[in-house]
């Protein structure tokens, strides 16, 4: 089903060049000629993006943006704003209220198209995400790792898995796991910003278990940058009789009660130099089996497979790591 775009300028000229220039691409457009039409119509068509002038009459870019936002049904709307000024602080204000990006008038087509193929993708991207986290789900996650592996260029993959994490619902309950693994995804985001690279990519697999990609020289960093902070904030979902304790209680028929440790996370690195795995779900195997072996171990720890194609090298696994 073709993509629909909501143009919003008070230029009919503007509104007919870009309706043509997308129609021809194979969108379906629409338009609104003010602000006011325009809060309107994206209520009632809920396009999959909106490209948005500033400078309009009865509603400007900015009080429109901030309308869409404030809105439940149209606040994950993208929105590309559209403007004859250049400054740089309407761009920070048009940003900050809720723009996803900016093109400044006159703008060269290509560019515009190109621009609006990016935000739909990632528009794409974030409607596949797990509904729990918000994070990527796996059809965004098999997308990843196939441009990674089909790229021919370093990278490295990290599979994360939290450990005891049925004994901690058992303990707790189904309300405190999702409060676990939204706690574990928060802690992957601020992780990834907090890295000296912009490159990196999380995704949410399901259940317990994440995936991240990043560029192949911040690997090793990030992923302990990952087990330090989980093993220094996990103590906060746990309640303070067990922190006293020193472990979880978790009942069962066959074992009756039984003493578990707190939850800690498993981290399967593979360091892959660039044209190692001719497919992503053997990449997504040898993660899978570093993960398996990484928790047999206790604590939090990465457990590390680094490949190096052109010298046909496979580096042996290495478990640095910290105790939980």
């Amino acid at each position: 089903m073709p993509e629909h775009i909501l143009i919003v300028d008070d230029e009919p000229h503007i509104r007919r060049i870009l309706g043509f220039l997308l129609d021809q691409r194979g969108y379906v457009t629409s338009q609104a000629a003010d602000g006011v039409e325009a809060v309107e119509a994206a209520r009632r068509e809920l396009p999959d993006l909106i490209l948005l002038d500033l400078m309009m009459p009865r509603m400007d870019g900015f009080e429109v943006c901030a309308a869409l936002r404030a809105d439940f049904s149209t606040a994950q709307i993208p929105v590309i704003m559209l403007t004859a000024k250049g400054e740089v602080t309407d761009k920070i204000r048009g940003l900050q209220g809720g723009a996803n990006d900016y093109l400044t008038k006159p703008y060269d087509n290509k560019e515009l198209v190109a621009r609006v193929q990016n935000m739909l993708e990632w528009s794409r991207v974030q409607r596949q995400a797990n509904p729990l986290t918000g994070l990527p789900g796996n059809q965004a996650i098999e997308q990843r790792l196939q441009a990674a592996v089909a790229s021919g260029e370093a990278y490295a993959f990290m599979y994360l898995d939290i450990d005891h994490f049925k004994a901690f619902n058992d303990s707790y309950g189904y309300q405190r796991g999702d409060e676990a693994i939204r706690f574990t995804a928060d802690l992957l985001r601020r992780c990834a910003e907090e890295a000296q690279t912009t490159d990196v990519f999380t995704g949410h697999i399901g259940g317990d278990d994440f995936c991240m990609v990043c560029d192949y020289a911040h690997g090793d960093s990030l992923a302990n940058m990952i087990i330090t902070e989980f093993a220094s904030k996990v103590e906060s979902l746990i309640d303070p009789e067990d922190l006293a304790n020193g472990f979880l209680r978790t009942r069962s028929r066959q074992f009756g009660v039984q003493e578990v440790p707190f939850p800690s996370l498993t981290v399967a690195l593979v360091l892959d130099h660039g044209g190692e795995f001719e497919h992503w779900r053997r990449l997504s195997d040898v993660a899978a089996e570093l993960k398996s072996h990484g928790k047999t171990l206790s604590g939090n720890v990465v457990v590390k497979e680094r490949r190096h194609s052109p010298s046909g090298v496979h580096m042996p696994v290495t478990f640095p790591g910290i105790a939980g």
